[in-house]
């Protein structure tokens, strides 16, 4: 059925048409999908000491404002994480700020963290308890005096609420936000994020997501504070402000974030890179270009313990997951794999 209404989708704006998704979802207009593979012992796994049915997630980004994770944990999503949330309520960047490059599967935004903010996004989950895993991604305010507060707001908020934290550093569309790439800079953020917990008595699992655009000379320091800090796991990775050379749409300069099939390769290879240096020190969940059984497949080969997607979404449509597990589980059964964990880290990229 999506593939009929793809065309007529796609003559919307990107971001028009992400709002009729969210509104479709809250009020179930897409239908139910046929799983084969619900419950598959191919791909059951553990997050966070807890069971999920499958180890695909619905990256931040989709649900901003925490208004549909429960529909999406009905299409078949293992885990959902939410946001990205500030303490309080941003408009963004101005529109337009997202653009559809159709040629080459991708996206490129530069939303700037529009959201509801930390007290309306925590109201609506207190009051719709979440049927599967629930991350809560957060990050500053763009006018805020004090970025370490704003995330030391936003735990303080939702560490009650949340299965996991992620902190997100990443994100293009902030300026200066990417500094906390810097070795110090992040020791003294998770630092002070920890210090929070223990004051909280919080046992609050904290994930780190990182830019795809880093150095490899920073790899081994960013993995040095991770480790220092317990941190439990690493996403890898957010969109990338580069890597157009190979783009073909018209619109691939502009301005943002770019994520789909483009960072596909990129992401894979910066997730080998971390998996050669944290070993199964830290669980790493694999985002960018994941679309379908292979693309996933080469996340698991290259280190990654659990993928996460959204753009995949825009271009597959909702039933994205179960044509994932379906495409997977035909790869898992070609090679002999009983169980997909079999296959995490057993390719090295160059």
């Amino acid at each position: 059925m999506f593939s009929n209404l793809r065309s007529l989708i796609f003559k919307l704006d990107p971001e028009t048409a992400h709002g009729l998704a969210i509104k479709s979802l809250k009020f179930n207009f897409v239908p139910n999908v046929l799983d084969k593979n619900k419950n598959s012992h191919l791909f059951k796994t553990k997050l966070f000491e807890k069971e999920i049915e499958n180890p695909i997630g619905m990256a931040a980004g989709f649900d901003k404002n925490a208004e549909v994770y429960n529909s999406l944990f009905k299409l078949g999503f293992g885990f959902v994480e939410v946001g990205t949330v500030t303490p309080l309520k941003q408009y963004g960047n101005p529109k337009p700020r997202v653009f559809r490059l159709v040629e080459d599967e991708a996206l490129i935004n530069r939303l700037g963290f529009n959201n509801l903010g930390a007290k309306n996004i925590v109201d609506r989950i207190s009051s719709n308890k979440q049927i599967g895993l629930l991350g809560i991604n957060i990050g500053p305010n763009k006018d805020t005096n004090d970025r370490l507060r704003d995330y030391v707001e936003c735990l303080k908020t939702f560490h009650e609420f949340a299965d996991y934290i992620t902190i997100n550093i990443s994100s293009p569309n902030t300026e200066e936000l990417r500094n906390f790439h810097d070795q110090e800079k992040l020791n003294s953020l998770l630092n002070i994020i920890n210090s929070e917990k223990t004051k909280l008595n919080s046992k609050i699992p904290i994930v780190v997501k990182v830019s795809p655009d880093i150095k490899d000379q920073e790899i081994p320091k960013i993995s040095d504070v991770l480790l220092s800090n317990n941190i439990k796991a690493v996403i890898l990775s957010n969109t990338s402000d580069s890597t157009r050379d190979k783009l073909s749409d018209i619109q691939k300069h502009q301005k943002g974030g770019l994520s789909g099939k483009p960072i596909e390769e990129k992401s894979t290879i910066l997730i080998n890179k971390f998996y050669k240096t944290l070993g199964n020190k830290i669980k790493i969940i694999g985002v960018g270009g994941v679309d379908s059984g292979i693309s996933a497949y080469n996340k698991f080969l290259a280190g990654a313990s659990y993928v996460q997607l959204y753009t995949g979404m825009v271009y597959r449509g909702p039933n994205i997951v179960n044509l994932i597990k379906k495409e997977l589980k035909e790869l898992l059964i070609r090679d002999g794999v009983k169980h997909y964990s079999e296959i995490i880290g057993k390719k090295t990229t160059s």
